[in-house]
């Protein structure tokens, strides 16, 4: 059995995507998810997907072992990074090797890096008149977006999409391609 975990900030829309996606699949659970935010709607969502969920803070996260101590003990085969924003502790990455991927809504190296996320994303993209965004899925390392790359997929944007337009063609992106691609990883570990 494949184990995951997923980190969350948010809503939770790709995580619950990624627990529909391996329901009823008998070689992989969602064993966990992990948030640095009390109120996050993903905390919601993993009550109605009966998925445990754990809060956790800034010093348990970079001044204590606490956090890298919870995922030692859940073991697991894949670290998920589900619109997770806070940059993950070196301990960790060094601890947990080719096993940690995050999304990014953009096609990396391009609107990368500290700070660039949602919707400032699909406002740079728009604002620099890109004929396409997409999706990057890579591995994570000790620097924001700069890990190797897993796979990334395309749209085309219209001139007249707006920021939010563009969201949407990216969200689409990633619920399509992402729970895809963690299953090929997980058969590849």
């Amino acid at each position: 059995m494949k184990r995951i975990v997923l980190f969350a900030s948010g809503s939770g829309s790709n995580v619950e995507n990624i627990v529909h996606y391996f329901q009823g699949n008998t070689n992989v659970t969602v064993t966990t998810v992990l948030t640095n935010k009390r109120d996050a709607k993903v905390l919601d969502r993993c009550n109605k997907l009966n998925i445990s969920s754990l809060c956790f803070n800034k010093t348990a996260f970079y001044k204590t072992d606490c956090v890298l101590d919870i995922l030692k003990s859940l073991n697991p085969d894949l670290i998920i990074l589900a619109g997770f924003l806070w940059k993950i502790p070196d301990a960790i990455v060094e601890n947990f090797p080719k096993k940690i991927i995050n999304i990014h809504p953009a096609l990396l190296p391009k609107y990368g890096g500290k700070g660039m996320y949602g919707m400032s994303v699909h406002e740079a993209v728009k604002e620099n008149r890109e004929q396409e965004t997409g999706i990057t899925i890579h591995f994570v390392n000790e620097n924001y977006d700069e890990g190797a790359i897993i796979h990334q997929a395309k749209t085309k944007i219209d001139p007249k999409d707006s920021p939010e337009i563009i969201a949407k063609k990216v969200h689409k992106l990633e619920y399509e391609h992402f729970p895809k691609i963690i299953e090929q990883l997980l058969k590849d570990s």
